[in-house]
């Protein structure tokens, strides 16, 4: 038995926020329902999915070109984060995607959801990580992540 769904958020693998899905009856009352990332396909549900496409139609970056430009000037230069950190460089924390989009905001002027960038294991020290960024369908840039020290974390 399957489940007609509308996702509300992406689901690796499956599809991204605004897409109509079938899934089994158990993939969907027990993971996708109780976590809020889908709901179930009503007529009244095709209003709530025009308007999530509307919403990702805005943010998303309008063109492939465009796209292509961005991904070319990511990959161009590394991004630079300033973390506290400790004598032996592992960080108070971890770097997460929030900072990164909003790395990109401030070196390259360019708005990117948190939410498409990825990296294979969490950045808990300094020094220099590898993260994607999913710009387009299509276009994923490879993104390198200089991680530094900040100053308020150096010895006085």
């Amino acid at each position: 038995m399957t489940t007609k769904l509308i996702l509300t958020n992406e689901v690796t693998g499956l599809g991204a926020a605004g897409d109509v899905v079938d899934v089994k009856d158990g993939y969907a009352r027990n993971y996708l329902l109780p976590r809020g990332l889908a709901t179930a396909w009503t007529k009244g549900g095709q209003r709530q999915l025009d308007q999530i496409r509307a919403a990702r139609s805005k943010r998303a970056i309008a063109t492939l070109e465009e796209a292509q430009s961005l991904k070319a000037s990511l990959e161009a230069k590394p991004l630079v984060i300033s973390e506290r950190a400790g004598e032996n460089g592992r960080l108070f924390g971890a770097v997460t995607s929030k900072e990164i989009a909003e790395g990109v905001k401030e070196m390259f002027d360019k708005d990117i959801d948190r939410r498409t960038v990825e990296f294979p294991t969490p950045i808990k020290a300094l020094g220099e990580h590898k993260a994607t960024v999913r710009l387009h369908e299509d276009v994923f840039a490879n993104l390198v992540v200089q991680v530094v020290a900040s100053k308020a974390s150096a010895k006085a």
